[in-house]
This record gives structure tokens, sequence and C-alpha cells, in this order.
């Protein structure tokens, strides 16, 4: 679907329109394309007095070829593909200083499409209240950033477990390359939490999934489409699965990567015993489950029919829990194993006339949410994503007075693309992502709705 505004926007006249009317102005968001360098120009590190994250990160960063800068000796003029600033030292509100004097002089200092990372301790953690009231201020400055620095700038706080190796280029160093790549250009304003999880480095970090497999579903269309073919460049041998009425789509995705494709209706009552029986038969196992498989069936809540609910419900959530049960009581998720579930904003923020669908993808984040320690010990990560207006064929039929606020009302001042969804599931279904567990990241543009 093409954004004909941001289209003109990027004209000569639109530019020039958009500056005297103070018009949305969508930047070209920098993606990933193979081969990219991490940044578009080197990273300034600085840190808090006692942070105890910059030298490992420093560390991460000249490994994965970033050229580093010091606060001390960097040039005024010069200017940054990333931020990257150590929090974990500030241990009460007069510490925050620390932060404006490093952000401040730099501001305008970043390149367009550039990342600012701000790395803090998860407030549960700290040793005293004044420390956790500090870090969570984390949360607000980031947040703000995001809003402030324009030109498809992303802002994002990363709070690193003081526990285990998290520290350590094992347990930090996924989180790291997917925010500050063009991977990432879709998420803004995001907490993460890097906990103790094992994780395993790749052999090539351009090929982060080689050797996994990957069951995608709902993949004939859309996200799921694009999930399969980010998935596969990726390295994984994707099993895509959709409803038998697309087959016709789905075989077509899955010639196009050299996956395999299963039509199966996730609501019959043998489907978690059918798809179980494929996976163990032609893989002996699926080292990542992606749920990505959802419906909408709009209607305001005092004019919803009882199908129209059940329907919902039983499609974009409970039919996640029954294949997690099956998978997981027969062992066919291994140690080092990944959950990834497709929720959305609107399970945050709520929407009108969707009172079913938010209800499920905030069910969505509930099942994150309550799996992610109880698997924890099996080694086995769980997350969601929760999208925000995504450019598809559903968003296609949005009204246009309502489509064009979905993809203004944002940082970016543009609806996103499936690929970015895609990009954040593959991160968090990596080998090397096992310390991300119990996160949701929404793929928004840090949308002015929700939280």
């Amino acid at each position: 679907m093409t954004d004909r505004y941001a289209s003109f926007v990027r004209s000569g006249a639109g530019r020039a329109l958009v500056k005297r009317l103070g018009l949305p102005d969508p930047p070209r968001l920098r993606r990933h394309t193979p081969g990219d360098p991490l940044l578009n120009g080197p990273a300034l590190l600085g840190s808090a007095t006692g942070g105890r994250l910059a030298g490992p990160v420093g560390k991460i960063l000249t490994a994965a070829g970033v050229e580093l800068r010091d606060p001390a000796t960097a040039d005024a003029q010069e200017r940054f593909g990333a931020l990257v600033y150590d929090a974990t030292g500030v241990t009460d509100s007069t510490g925050l200083r620390q932060l404006y004097d490093f952000f401040h002089p730099r501001a305008r200092s970043v390149l367009p499409g550039g990342r600012v990372i701000v790395l803090g301790t998860p407030p549960d953690e700290c040793g005293t209240p004044r420390e956790a009231t500090a870090q969570r201020a984390l949360e607000g400055l980031t947040r703000s950033i995001g809003k402030e620095f324009g030109r498809g700038v992303t802002a994002q706080l990363v709070h690193v477990t003081a526990h285990g190796d998290a520290g350590t280029a094992t347990g930090l160093e996924a989180t790291l390359r997917f925010l500050l790549s063009g991977r990432s250009a879709y998420v803004s304003g995001q907490v993460v939490r890097v906990g103790a999880g094992a994780a395993e480095p790749p052999a090539d970090w351009d090929r982060p999934l080689d050797g996994q497999v990957v069951l995608v579903t709902g993949a004939a269309r859309g996200i799921g489409a694009a999930l399969a073919r980010v998935l596969s460049r990726d390295g994984a041998q994707v099993v895509a699965l959709d409803i038998p009425a697309a087959g016709d789509e789905l075989a077509a995705v899955a010639n196009e990567i050299g996956g395999t494709a299963v039509q199966l209706d996730l609501t019959a009552p043998d489907a978690p015993t059918r798809l179980a029986d494929h996976l163990a038969s032609r893989h002996g196992r699926v080292d990542v489950v992606v749920h990505n498989a959802g419906i909408t069936r709009d209607r305001t809540l005092g004019r919803m029919d009882a199908d129209r609910w059940d329907s919902v419900i039983d499609v974009n959530l409970s039919s996640q829990e029954r294949i997690n049960d099956v998978l997981l009581e027969r062992g066919l998720i291994p140690a080092g194993g990944r959950i990834v579930s497709v929720s959305s904003i609107a399970g945050i923020a709520g929407n009108r006339g969707q009172t079913n669908y938010a209800t499920s993808k905030a069910g969505v984040i509930g099942l994150v949410q309550s799996l992610a320690p109880a698997l924890r010990e099996r080694g086995i990560s769980v997350n969601a994503v929760a999208p925000g207006f995504i450019e598809t064929r559903l968003t296609a039929r949005i009204p246009l007075v309502v489509r064009e606020a979905g993809r203004r009302m944002n940082s970016m001042a543009q609806g996103g693309l499936p690929v970015d969804v895609a990009e954040t599931i593959g991160w968090l279904a990596w080998p090397a992502s096992g310390a991300v567990s119990g996160n949701v990241v929404r793929v928004c543009g840090q949308s002015l709705l929700g939280a």
C-alpha cells in the first residue's frame, strides 16, 4: 500500500509546504539490508560515575565493527550514528544531571536514522528506593528523546540485570545489535529487559538462525509472509502454516523461501496434536514457535454477536495456549527454544469497535508474562511484539481519515511495514537472545496512543 502523503512530502514542493505549514514530516527510515554496517556513523559511548556496563558494551561494539568515540575527546562538531549511555551508576535523582550533561550538547549531533540507547538497572533490582526512583526516571528520558530528535532517530531504554552474565557479550550483544541496526527502524520508545538467561552467539551474525527450525502461523500473507522471508533469510528452516483456504498463497510463500507448507485450521479440536505429529516426524523438534495467526471481527460490544467474540478469542489467544501446551508437553521445544507471540497496541490501549480483538491481544501479553518465569528453568524464552499501524491489506481497507490518523500519530509520522514486525520477531527468535524473556516490544514507530 502506497503512502502518497509521504511520497509527496519528499518532493521539492512537498518539503516547502511541510516546513511552511508545520505538517507531519515522515523521515526516510534506515532499514536493514544484509551486509549493511551496524551503524551509519561512529558511536559516542558515555557513562555515569560508577556505571557497570560501559566496559562490556565498548568491547561488544568494537567487535561488531563500530567506531567508538569518548565524550572527553570527541570533536564537538562530529556527528554520530548512535549515542549510547551507561546510566547504571545513577543511584539517586541528583545523579540524573549526568544524563543532561551527556545528551544536551549532542541533541543535534545524531545522524538521520541514528540510534539512542540508555542502559539501566531494573528498578526492582535496585538496592535502595532512591536508586529505584532514579532508574525508573530513565524511561521518561528515553521516550521523550524518541519524540524530540526526529529524522528517523530511535531511542530505547535497556534494563540489564546485575545478576548472571547479562552484562557480558553473551547476554547483551544480540539486543544491542538489533537496536542499533536498521532492523529496529520502526521500534522506538521501548523498554527492553535483558535478564540472565543462556544465550548462544551465532557463527555468523548475518545468519543468526542457521540450523533453526521455525514455525510461523498465519504465514500466507501480510506480516506472516514477511516473517517467513526474514527468518529464512537469517538461516532458518521455516515451516509455514495457514488455513486450507489460503493454500495457494501459502504454497507460493513456502516455495519462494524453500520452506514447507502446512495447511491447518488451528481452531480444529485435533489441530495441536496434528501439528505436533508433523513437527516430530519431519523435524524432530521446533526451535522457534511464532504465533502470528490472527483475525478481526469488529463491532462495538453492544452490537457484537457471540460468534464474533468467540472466533477472535479462539484464533488469537486460545489456539496459542493449546499449541504451546502440546508442544511443551511432548518436549518438542528444546532448551534454547523460543516462543514469540504477536499482540497489538490494541491490547495495550484498547480500541473502539474491537473489544474482542483487544481482549485477545491483551491476553497474549498475559500469556507471555505468565509463561516466561515458568519456562525459564527449561531454557525457553517467551516474548511478544505489539504492532501499531502496519501497512497491510487490512489497514488499506480502513477509511481514509482514520487511516491517515493511524499513520501520522507516531514519532515517525508514517505506518510501519510488515518487515518491521518480522525483523523484531527475528531478533527475539535468535539463539543469541536467550537473555530476553517476558518482554512486550511495540513495533509502532512510538505510537502516541497507549503506553
